[in-house]
């Protein structure tokens, strides 16, 4: 990507939307070669493709297996490997299978009765997920859905109504396996289904019944492991999420994580099938737990937990091949970095340094392949060797797109932030940048607040350069409950949602006001979505340092959002209960409605309409009181989306709206044309 803005031009919002994505790479049976998937959106015709390729894991060389037009048919998805020379992938629900012969054309495979997904296959089981009724095969649940009512009421009597973006039904995502064989002339053959979780504990309310939210197979295909909330009165307001190993040939599933009530998540075969590690939460009713590593050998039947004494929460568990070591990723000062850890001693080992690793694959040896960007770098895959360090880039998916693209690099800085402790920010320079000049700032605030910003080149809507290439110096801050610096600083913001992070933030904008001559103190935005849209509120009451604000799904009233959303534990323990006269001190104190007289900086809200995390009536409440006041205010309503804006083009009219208003109110002329 070129660096050099004399010989650039900026990344506008339509080359930002257009840069291909890579899919995590799937490692063939011998270890020679992985296949991978390239996402990319066609903002001419509205339409997203996705194609597969595979790549020699010892040359490198790179080989398109699929069509790359947009639209036709020809999006796929989820890789998966039938033996060394036989690949297949998800096509509209179905599992197609190909040759890696050249000029070899693809054929189905499996055509189930409804949409499949998340497909494996290993040691001739096919296990996969589909959304089915209690006690149906997948024939009576294609014709279950075809039935129709007269009426359209939901009925229920346990607060687990909805999540995320949708409201409770009988129909739960759910695991199947089914045995699959070579017949003759070389075709598959896929025998009947069983649902590998029908045995679990009877639940009477089938609206909240069992959920399976993800699962893995060992390399035999005998065994499964799955995760899944287990139905209860106290779904709304507890985070226990269990894990449960079953054979996949009969479904007898057994519980691993009993007595623990935290969240379980990330299982993970051992390559010889003797053991399964996860990921565990242990403080009940706190989604922002520190992950502790357990492992579970079957022999023995034997849990116990690894490096205990890590102050990290690692994210994902990967096996090495010959099952001596556990690779994780987890966050640390800004970065998404790959650790060793050597299960029999819990001794770690730091394998990467910079920037944002994920989807990390085992390969051969100690080779691993990963995912990596930094704030300047796209994602591309990589080859870590795992004993001496060195990494190694495999592809260059958005060279051509990004050859005379200006990308900013992270530029760190620690400033004394909150109780006098060091808070970590970083900031990109604008495109064109030159320091004899005056720029406005814009202040990008992560959700959470138990997340952070990392260092990697996000898609979404906070990457950093979009706003570096329309004029801003971009600034990112990981404020006190931000994970990766210790566990004593993410717990910290507990009952001081209004105090640390504003605190933190408002140190920041002072540490980069007066330590750079090129910025312009007066000329200064604020923008956040979720926890960082609530902190813009926050903002909103108790400053008027900003010219201008934006507000992403941020929430406006601690009590009102209390009740209007869908998980209960997180502001149950950040915060409080409403009813109970200590919650009430704690919500009010933290509440941004509290201090609406005093807000008076023009804001941008945006929301979507099926957004059950934040309910949008939090954005519509902030925006009434605004546009009552005759304060400058604008509503960017998305009737089809939920707490994130997920579709292409709502992104991009989200870009085009946020970057008009903070250009606008900071009297910025971005170098390319916003609308």
């Amino acid at each position: 990507m070129a660096s050099n803005t004399s010989e650039t031009r900026a990344l506008d919002i339509r080359t930002f939307h257009s840069l291909n994505r890579l899919g995590a790479a799937v490692v063939s049976p011998n270890q020679k070669q992985a296949l991978f998937t390239t996402s990319c959106y066609d903002a001419m015709e509205n339409r997203t493709c996705s194609y597969l390729s595979y790549i020699d894991i010892n040359s490198g060389n790179i080989t398109q297996l699929t069509e790359s037009r947009a639209g036709g048919g020809s999006t796929v998805s989820n890789p998966l490997w039938f033996d060394d020379d036989t690949f297949g992938f998800i096509r509209q629900g179905a599992l197609y299978m190909q040759s890696l012969r050249a000029n070899s054309s693809a054929s189905v495979v499996y055509s189930p009765p409804v949409p499949i997904s998340n497909v494996i296959y290993r040691g001739n089981t096919l296990t996969f997920m589909a959304t089915a009724f209690p006690n149906a095969t997948l024939e009576e649940c294609a014709q279950m859905k075809k039935t129709k009512r007269a009426d359209s009421s939901m009925i229920f009597d346990n607060l687990w109504a909805r999540h995320w973006d949708a409201w409770m039904t009988t129909e739960k995502p759910a695991v199947f396996a089914a045995r699959m064989v070579r017949a003759e002339q070389g075709r598959w053959r896929v025998g009947n289904e069983t649902n590998l979780a029908e045995r679990l504990p009877h639940c009477s309310d089938t609206r909240i019944g069992w959920t399976v939210d993800d699962y893995t197979v060992d390399a035999q295909g005998r065994q499964a492991a799955f995760v899944v909330r287990r139905p209860a009165v106290g779904m709304a307001w507890a985070t226990d999420v269990d894990i449960y190993v079953t054979p996949t040939n009969m479904s007898r599933p057994r519980l691993l994580t009993s007595g623990v009530e935290g969240a379980a998540s990330s299982p993970a075969f051992s390559w010889d099938g003797r053991k399964l590690a996860w990921l565990q939460m242990e403080t009940p009713g706190y989604e922002a737990d520190i992950n502790r590593i357990y492992v579970h050998t079957f022999a023995t039947r034997e849990t116990v937990a690894i490096a205990y004494d890590w102050d990290q929460s690692p994210q994902s568990l990967t096996w090495s091949r010959d099952s001596s070591t556990l690779y994780a990723v987890t966050s640390d000062r800004g970065r998404n970095l790959i650790v060793a850890i050597d299960v029999a001693t819990g001794r770690r080992t730091q394998l990467t340094t910079c920037g944002s690793a994920a989807g990390v694959r085992a390969a051969d040896g100690q080779r691993v392949l990963y995912l990596g960007s930094e704030v300047n770098r796209p994602a591309d895959l990589h080859m870590l060797d795992a004993g001496g360090g060195a990494s190694r880039q495999l592809t260059e998916a958005n060279k051509d797109k990004l050859r005379d693209v200006y990308l900013g690099r992270a530029e760190d800085f620690w400033f004394a932030g909150a109780r006098g402790d060091r808070v970590h920010a970083w900031m990109v320079r604008p495109y064109g940048f030159d320091r004899r000049r005056r720029y406005p700032v814009a202040l990008l605030l992560h959700g959470g607040p138990q997340q952070a910003s990392t260092q990697g080149f996000g898609h979404g809507l906070w990457n950093p350069n979009m706003y570096a290439s329309a004029g801003f110096v971009t600034v990112q801050l990981n404020f006190h409950g931000s994970p990766g610096y210790s566990r004593n600083f993410t717990d910290s913001v507990r009952h001081r949602w209004g105090d640390y992070p504003y605190v933190d933030a408002m140190r920041c904008i002072d540490y980069v006001s007066s330590h750079y001559s090129f910025v312009d103190r007066g000329r200064i935005v604020a923008l956040g979505g979720s926890f960082g849209g609530y902190l813009v509120n926050w903002l909103n009451g108790h400053t008027d340092r900003f010219r201008a604000l934006v507000a992403h799904a941020g929430k406006f009233s601690t009590v009102s959002g209390y009740y209007g959303t869908d998980e209960l534990w997180f502001p149950e323990h950040d915060l409080g209960k409403p009813w109970e006269p200590s919650g009430r001190v704690i919500l009010e104190e933290n509440n941004p409605e509290r201090f609406a007289a005093s807000f008076k900086t023009p804001t941008l809200f945006s929301h979507g309409e099926h957004d059950f995390r934040i309910p949008i009536s939090e954005s519509l409440s902030a925006w009434a009181m605004l546009r009552r006041r005759d304060i400058p205010s604008r509503l960017v309503y998305f009737p089809d989306e939920c707490h994130w804006i997920t579709k292409p083009a709502n992104a991009i009219r989200w870009y085009t709206e946020v970057l008009d208003w903070i250009t606008s109110w900071t009297n910025t002329t971005a170098p390319y044309r916003i609308r």
